[in-house]
């Protein structure tokens, strides 16, 4: 099992050669948490030490807090990976 710390986006290159991209985009006019969550990402298996993940934020900070309306939020995230190979 292999976890890297969530930042910013995977690069373009990564993006574009990565053996699994998963992205999305949440919009919201409005956004709140009662309780902050804890996230993380895990690869396992034949992920490449190069597969990440991470997101692109607009009026959301990377730590939200509890009670705070944040307003006009959009999210950007993508998860990519590499699959490892095996010498032939």
């Amino acid at each position: 099992m292999n976890e890297r710390d969530q930042g910013e986006r995977p690069g373009a290159e990564l993006r574009r050669t990565a053996d699994i991209l998963f992205t999305a985009r949440v919009k919201a006019d409005e956004m709140r948490f009662d309780v902050v969550p804890h996230n993380s990402v895990e690869f396992s298996g034949n992920a490449d030490d190069e597969s990440t993940s991470g997101s692109d934020r607009t009026n959301l900070p990377d730590e939200v807090r509890e009670g705070v309306v944040y307003r006009d939020v959009q999210i950007d995230y993508a998860i990519a990976a590499r699959l490892r190979r095996e010498a032939e």
